[in-house]
């Protein structure tokens, strides 16, 4: 996949990569089709406030108690994902039916695999930012250098954490990809985390929509 093939590379981008957003107020994105030409150069306006921003509670957690707990609400498997980082949170999510899923390494904590080119990750992975600005980096690195041709960034907070969706399309030269993403920043007693479920596939794919519903959807949180 040509969206796979980057990522690394979008994940690090910097504050300053173009978003290509529209901001208004609890709603941000441009929902448009530009046809495959280039969008013009937005960026997130500081000013306004980034959606899915939740009140950061300080209190201890017991270890290993659960954060959060989720009634799934479509079939699939409630599936685990982890990292290795003693401290990082488990989070379990809903696999669709038919799916394979692998253990990650590093920050990648699960790899899943579909039908007709779909196919999604988790990361885990710490940081020294703030929800906006977690949010703010990763929102400005989706999709690298390809041109946005649908794009949108909704507020999605879950038992208390800061969460986003993000979707679209991407235009890539073997073609167009579609994305779906849920961002969560998830505080634990000694670190905090960026939570993202990254979900792909050629666009187009009959199978998207459901993926997409079951892979963002809220989901269980067990704080080491």
């Amino acid at each position: 996949m040509p969206f796979r093939a980057i990522d690394r590379s979008w994940r690090l981008a910097a504050l300053a990569a173009a978003s290509a957003v529209c901001v208004s107020g609890a709603l941000v994105g441009c929902d448009s089709d530009t046809g495959g030409s280039a969008a013009p150069s937005q960026h997130p306006d500081p000013a306004e406030p980034v959606p899915g921003i939740a009140p950061t509670h300080q209190d201890r957690v017991p270890a290993d108690a659960p954060a959060c707990v989720v009634t799934p609400t479509r079939d699939g498997d409630p599936t685990v994902a982890a990292v290795s980082d003693p401290a990082a949170p488990r989070i379990t999510i809903t696999v669709p039916e038919g799916w394979q899923s692998t253990p990650g390494t590093g920050d990648t904590a699960l790899m899943m695999s579909g039908p007709d080119t779909l196919s999604a990750t988790v990361t885990i992975a710490a940081t020294d930012l703030s929800p906006e600005s977690a949010f703010l980096r990763y929102t400005a690195g989706v999709g690298g250098t390809m041109t946005r041709r649908k794009f949108s960034v909704t507020g999605a907070p879950f038992c208390g954490f800061s969460s986003q969706q993000l979707a679209g399309t991407l235009q890539a030269p073997s073609g167009a990809i579609d994305f779906a993403d849920r961002l969560a920043h998830i505080p634990t007693n000694t670190k905090q985390y960026l939570v993202t479920i990254h979900l792909e596939s050629h666009s187009g794919v009959p199978g998207f929509p459901a993926a997409k519903s079951l892979l963002t959807q809220d989901f269980a949180v067990v704080i080491p």
